[in-house]
């Protein structure tokens, strides 16, 4: 090495200083670079003075236009906000978000099968937007008439317009082409589906928004993974983790993106585990804090979050029955809040008895028999859990516990592990009982009834209690002990198989109808732009296909060592050197594209499988709205894999001919995008009228497939 091109007082240095220095080539002009600025700090200098080392080389870096984001800004939310009063009544689930987010408000208890993060912050939205919940959002269709919903519904929409905005950074990161950016701000800002889910009080654009929030930055914590433990590595690192619990918060779907950055980090801390320039010691410190960025404090935020929800939902509602006795009688308004009643259970008590796994089913009888050919032709026992006016009126259902050897004596006789005793029905005063006719469901099992009148009947009556982990003896005590009742002659303990009774058994733990309007009043329909959306499909075929070539053709020997293309080098580039520059350029640029197809593309197929296979192994009925959180990743994926298509007609086309044809494409996608939001906007926007097959209609002619109601 000639020791005049490196400047230094040392002949020798130590390999470790060697191995990060550029290498200056001898012919090269010197070069003077001449400031104006005093004591200006370098980007690649910390605070106190300390060199850092340079961000990984591996994608080539494009400067960004502001212009450009604040377009993607403002197309977001134009779409999003536009006549987002329309329609002025209640519309799919916001008859269920919606109300719950008037529960917060009232701070009325209610249960859900979702966590309360959704609810609460739509509930907060109303509250401070002047929402004093008290519409009762019983069904679709209902008119708002004066309630002020547009504070929950511009909430939604607010976050749903973040998506796109999100996805054009994600992609600007992964990619750093603006072009694939803006193909995937596209794609999202003009679907007709992401505009509609995102202006309805919903848990989906709230959903998708930490969703978002998680990936981007997870991407943008990568990016600094050449300063780590500087202060923007611990900002990004944070966030994804705050992200994280919002996500989960929400919907249990947002473990799917807890699994996405779960093996990001694993593959991270893998590589720095292979990294022979960090210590044990340097890896752990790698290894601690992402565990308290992205498990420790997610799991203490989504922890909270359930304490903010039981703290502020302290009065009695539709949910009390869900949760047991102990808990019911914090709530007020509750039949138990604040009443006074005895530490252990006695004889001649009137109880109810409810069941710990049913959805907190209470043991429930009524006047009816069962029909003929359903065993014995008795009085009905079964489980109630979806019929609150019952459960409010808690003696109708009430047990009344009766002493199978009476005893003369003013002092109550309690009830202890093991005794004998007859359950009564307070209401038709027939006593619990079982025998060995079949049950109406579950054949292997036997029937229950109500059998016999004011405290007669025989010896089926008879039941023993048990409480769960205790001893012969033992007292049971009121609200806090779990008992079971075991029949004494069958010697089978009183059970429910959770499963729902025929019209004759009035239907108890009957399901929910989701939403609709009459189709001659003002129609939405929740469809995607169909062109965006076979875009998506076809690129994910596409992408594939892509990335084999690529592999096929770095393997092949086109592959080029990139730090052969630094500035250095470039700088001594002479004209008898041209043709040789232009071929490893090509080959340069091959390694390239397939650097972002494999990691930025990969990354995004992977959050796609993640967002969709699982709903495959999932025992429920699916909706259309579920598969736009893996939407979001297709889009993103289509705009690094469309962009990199059309980039890669440099590699077989003269340059004249090749920006022509890049021009070309994205003009074509970004018409066909437009154009088609052109045409079904009115999905999202709202129609009257006629339908689509009918003349007049403004969805005329654009059925274009049977399933399509509209």
């Amino acid at each position: 090495m000639d020791e005049e091109c490196c400047p230094s007082n040392s002949k020798m240095k130590e390999f470790s200083t060697l191995r990060n220095r550029k290498i200056c080539d001898s012919k090269a002009p010197p070069i003077q670079v001449i400031s104006k600025v005093k004591n200006v700090q370098p980007a690649d200098m910390s605070k106190d003075g300390t060199q850092l080392p340079s961000p990984p080389n591996t994608i080539t870096y494009q400067p960004r236009n502001k212009a450009l984001f604040f377009l993607v800004v403002g197309l977001s939310f134009s779409t999003r906000f536009y006549k987002l009063a329309e329609p002025p009544h209640v519309c799919w689930d916001e008859t269920h978000f919606g109300k719950m987010g008037s529960y917060y408000i009232n701070r009325t208890f209610f249960f859900d099968v979702h966590p309360p993060l959704g609810k609460m912050l739509i509930g907060f939205a109303g509250f401070m937007t002047g929402y004093d919940g008290t519409f009762p959002f019983i069904k679709p269709g209902d008119k708002y008439e004066g309630h002020n919903y547009l504070g929950m519904r511009g909430f939604c929409a607010a976050l749903g317009s973040c998506l796109p905005i999100f996805a054009f950074l994600i992609v600007l990161e992964l990619s750093q082409s603006q072009s694939a950016a803006l193909i995937t701000a596209s794609l999202l800002i003009f679907d007709t589906g992401c505009i509609t889910i995102s202006q309805y009080i919903l848990l989906d654009p709230i959903l998708m928004f930490f969703i978002m929030a998680a990936v981007l930055s997870m991407v943008k914590f990568n990016q600094q993974s050449y300063r780590p433990f500087t202060a923007p590595w611990w900002v990004w690192l944070v966030l994804c983790g705050v992200s994280l619990s919002g996500a989960v918060g929400v919907k249990f779907v947002g473990l799917f993106i807890i699994f996405l950055v779960g093996l990001n980090t694993i593959s991270d801390l893998w590589l720095l585990l292979g990294d022979l320039n960090l210590s044990l010691m340097d890896v752990s410190k790698h290894f601690l804090a992402r565990v308290v960025g992205l498990i420790l404090i997610p799991l203490f935020l989504y922890v909270t979050i359930f304490a903010v929800h039981f703290v502020v939902l302290n009065k009695s509602g539709p949910g009390d029955g869900f949760f047991s006795s102990a808990f019911q009688s914090r709530l007020i308004g509750n039949n138990l809040h604040n009443v006074s009643m005895p530490e252990y259970l006695a004889y001649g008590s009137t109880i109810t008895a409810k069941n710990l796994r049913i959805a907190g089913g209470y043991l429930h009888s009524h006047w009816h028999l069962y029909p003929e050919g359903v065993g014995a032709k008795q009085q009905q026992v079964h489980l109630n859990v979806l019929h609150p006016s019952d459960i409010q009126k808690s003696h109708i259902f009430g047990l009344n516990v009766v002493v199978y050897l009476s005893a003369e004596s003013r002092t109550p006789v309690l009830v202890r592990h093991g005794d004998i005793i007859r359950l009564e029905h307070k209401e038709t005063t027939r006593n619990l009982h079982a025998h060995l006719h079949e049950a109406p469901l579950t054949k292997k099992h036997f029937q229950v009834t109500g059998y016999g009148t004011n405290g007669t009947g025989d010896s089926n009556d008879l039941w023993r209690v048990e409480v769960c982990g205790g001893q012969k003896g033992d007292l049971v005590k009121v609200l806090r002990s779990k008992v079971r009742f075991l029949h004494k002659a069958t010697g089978c303990v009183l059970y429910s198989s959770g499963k729902t009774l025929p019209k004759w058994g009035w239907e108890q733990v009957e399901g929910l109808r989701f939403s609709g309007v009459n189709e001659t009043e003002y129609r939405v329909y929740l469809l995607g732009n169909p062109v965006v959306w076979w875009i998506n499909l076809v690129t994910l075929g596409l992408y594939v296909i892509m990335v084999a070539v690529a592999s096929v053709a770095i393997k092949r020997g086109l592959s080029l060592n990139q730090n052969s293309l630094g500035e250095d080098s470039l700088m001594v580039a002479a004209a008898e050197m041209k043709e040789t520059l232009k071929e490893n350029v090509m080959k340069s640029s091959v390694s390239e594209h397939s650097q972002v197809l494999k990691r930025g593309g990969g990354l995004l197929l992977l959050g796609w499988l993640l967002h969709y296979l699982p709903f495959y192994a999932m025992g429920r009925v699916l909706y259309y709205h579920h598969y736009f959180p893996a939407m979001l990743f297709s889009s993103m994926l289509t705009g690094v894999t469309l962009d990199i298509l059309f980039k890669s007609s440099d590699l077989l086309l003269q340059p004249i001919y090749s920006d022509r044809l890049k021009v070309a494409g994205w003009l074509l996608l970004e018409f066909s995008i437009l154009y088609s939001f052109y045409l079904f906007h009115h999905l999202s926007y709202g129609m009257m009228g006629p339908l689509a097959h009918e003349s007049g209609s403004a969805m005329a002619g654009l059925k274009w497939m049977d399933s399509w109601d509209f």
